[in-house]
């Protein structure tokens, strides 16, 4: 076999990852794009709304989706592209999780995945500050010029996962899998007749029908309640990006941090109060994204987290965006599903803890 896949990428409406208002497709055939495709649509109905955040991020407005077809009645065109092939995203949790939810509200089947996350195989083939997909496509060699355009999102990390089978000496998806010591991820068929909804659709459904409380809080000044640190989930998923590793918060979050240490646990990560040898993950709140690593607009714990990088230590840097997605925990309202290094939440002074 050769390396053969199909990189996707979603663009969404609003914080509820089942409202994909686009998708873009980039197919792999002997470790070469072959084939692209791309389409706007309408959300799934009754989770249409169109977040202001999320049109800040990607530009997609309702005028541009209106008349186009909704998710549901495109899923069978965008199956039949991937067809049977691995799929391949840049945190896949999210990716994957469009797909399903956004099924799922639909009241539809969906077949079942291999799939292969970048940002996992970035974070242990490459040696980044951020993983975050313009970081890892120019360590890729394919510069991402217009991020959050799907279609650009996807080719990038196609460039990302050909350029990391290069370098482990990679024919196929599985042999760099196999040399890597890795299992290949996947996620199950979906039948709504007898299928539980997943945890984000039901928080959307409860929203939706007046009973789920939004998780958003105001931004308030003064230090950031830690709160304790919960042992990791000893059942969790070893294939999680945050499994096995060690998180420390920094800035305001939109949620509370000891909701946010919670989330982590249960993912299999150990979370901590301050940055020391320990850390490998540092999320930032106060509206940071990667391009701050660039320009300096960095808490104390950020710049702590740059010069231990810069002394060897592997360490990561996510945006807020970043860290919901991959724990599954959408805001509803807010703009991280708009797709990785997208929070651009109303922008707080940095605080140092």
């Amino acid at each position: 076999m050769g390396l053969d896949f199909t990189a996707i990428d979603f663009e969404t409406a609003n914080g509820f990852r089942g409202s994909p208002c686009s998708v873009g497709l980039t197919k792999v055939r002997g470790g070469r794009i072959v084939e692209e495709a791309s389409w706007l649509m309408r959300p799934p109905s009754g989770y249409d709304h169109f977040d202001h955040h999320n049109v800040r991020i990607h530009g997609i407005t309702p005028a541009h989706v209106a008349g186009t077809p909704r998710f549901g009645e495109l899923f069978p065109e965008i199956g039949a592209f991937i067809g049977g092939d691995v799929l391949a995203a840049h945190n896949a949790a999210f990716d994957l999780g469009v797909i399903r939810s956004a099924l799922e509200v639909s009241g539809l089947p969906g077949p079942a995945y291999d799939y292969v996350c970048t940002v996992m195989l970035s974070r242990r083939c490459y040696s980044l500050v951020s993983n975050s997909l313009p970081f890892a496509a120019e360590e890729a060699g394919v510069p991402l010029v217009n991020h959050h355009d799907a279609t650009e999102d996807a080719r990038a990390c196609a460039g990302i996962l050909i350029d990391i089978a290069a370098r482990n000496g990679a024919n196929s998806i599985a042999e760099l899998y196999l040399s890597l010591g890795l299992d290949m991820p996947r996620q199950q068929a979906f039948d709504p007749a007898t299928g539980e909804l997943s945890k984000p659709s039901l928080a959307a459904v409860a929203g939706a029908s007046g009973n789920g409380a939004a998780l958003v809080r105001r931004f308030q000044s003064g230090w950031p309640e830690e709160g304790a640190n919960p042992e990791p989930n000893a059942d969790a998923e070893p294939g999680h990006p945050l499994y096995a590793q060690t998180v420390v918060f920094t800035g305001q979050l939109s949620i509370e941090r000891p909701e946010a240490k919670l989330r982590s646990a249960r993912c299999g990560a150990r979370t901590e109060s301050r940055v020391t040898a320990r850390t490998t993950v540092l999320v930032v709140g106060d509206g940071f994204v990667a391009s701050d690593l660039r320009s300096g607009r960095l808490t104390g714990k950020a710049r702590r987290v740059l010069e231990l990088h810069e002394r060897g230590q592997a360490i990561e840097v996510l945006s807020e965006g970043e860290f919901l997605q991959m724990v599954g925990g959408d805001v509803p309202g807010g703009p991280q599903g708009a797709g990785a290094d997208s929070w651009k939440g109303a922008l707080a002074p940095a605080v140092s803890a």
